[in-house]
C-alpha cells in the first residue's frame, strides 16, 4: 500500500466519512450513520506513517462532527472510534506491522527459489485481512495454509476470505513456527531481526523465512526477487551456519 504524504490521508479519510456520513444519515438512524462514517478513517488508518498519526486520523471525524454539532448524541457514543481502533490494532499488537496489504503477484517468482512438496505446511505471520495467504496460495495451490493474527477482528475477516486456510487469533512472536516449512511476514524494520532470531530457533533447517519489502539487517539473504514497484521480496533459508555476505539473485 503506497504512503501518502502528510496529512492528505487524513485529508482523504476525514472527507471519505463526511460523505458516508452526510450519504447514509437520509435512510438510517444517526447513530448508525456516525458509527459507519467513523470505521472508514479506521480503516484507511494504514496510510498514515506513524501511531501518532494513525489515531489522530481515526478521530479527526468524530472530533470534527462533536465541534460542528451536526449529530445530538450521547457522549458515550464518542467511544465508538477508539474501541473500532483497538479491534483493529490490539494494544500488543501496536509494536508490530500496521495493516498493509500484499499486493497480488507480489510472491509470483517464489516458487522458483523455495519449492515445496505438496502438502508443505506454510504460515502467513500478522495475516491482517488475507492478501498475504491469497498470494501465497497463487504461488503453492497444494499446500497446507495457516494464517495467525493478533487482531479478533481482522482473523475473522480473513478466515471468511480465505477458508482453505487455518486462520487463528494469537501473538506471532509467541506462537512455535516449527511446523511449517515456510513462514511468510510483511512486517516492519525493527522486527526483522528479531523475526530471523525466532524462525533459527524455531524452524528446521532447509526451510525458509520470507519477507516483503524489509531485509534482516546485517544478514545475507539466499535470494531476492524483485517487484514492478521496486519493492523487494527478501528470502533466507533456515541453515545452521552463520551468514556474513550478502548473495542476490535476480
Amino acid at each position: 500500500m503506497p504512503r501518502l504524504p502528510w496529512p492528505l490521508p487524513a485529508l482523504l479519510a476525514w472527507a471519505l466519512a463526511w460523505a458516508v456520513f452526510m450519504a447514509s444519515a437520509q435512510f438510517m438512524p444517526v447513530g448508525g450513520a456516525v458509527l459507519l462514517a467513523c470505521a472508514f478513517p479506521v480503516l484507511l488508518s494504514p496510510l498514515a506513517q506513524g501511531w501518532w498519526r494513525r489515531v489522530l486520523l481515526a478521530a479527526g471525524f468524530p472530533l470534527a462532527l462533536i465541534c460542528s454539532g451536526a449529530a445530538g448524541l450521547p457522549g458515550w457514543l464518542w467511544l465508538a472510534p477508539p474501541a473500532l481502533l483497538l479491534l483493529v490494532y490490539p494494544l500488543g499488537a501496536w509494536r508490530d506491522a500496521p495493516l498493509f496489504p500484499t499486493p497480488r503477484g507480489a510472491l509470483a517468482q517464489l516458487a522458483s527459489y523455495a519449492p515445496l512438496a505438496p502438502g508443505a505446511r506454510v504460515l502467513d505471520a500478522g495475516c491482517g485481512l488475507g492478501d498475504g495467504l491469497l498470494a501465497l496460495r497463487e504461488v503453492f495451490p497444494q499446500a497446507h495454509f495457516e494464517g495467525l493474527e493478533r487482531s479478533r477482528l481482522l482473523q475473522c475477516v480473513c478466515a471468511v476470505r480465505c477458508p482453505w486456510a487455518r486462520v487463528r487469533q494469537g501473538d506471532i512472536w509467541k506462537a512455535h513456527w516449527s511446523r511449517y516449512e515456510l513462514v511468510y511476514l510483511f512486517q516492519r524494520p525493527e522486527s526483522m531481526a528479531r523475526a530471523y532470531q525466532k524462525a533459527h530457533a524455531d524452524m528446521a533447517p532447509g526451510s525458509c523465512l520470507v519477507s516483503l519489502e524489509f531485509v534482516v539487517p546485517g544478514i545475507a539473504p539466499d535470494a531476492e526477487m524483485w517487484l514492478s514497484d521496486k519493492r523487494s521480496v527478501w528470502l533466507y533459508r533456515i541453515s545452521g551456519r552463520a551468514k556474513t555476505h550478502r548473495s542476490v539473485l535476480d
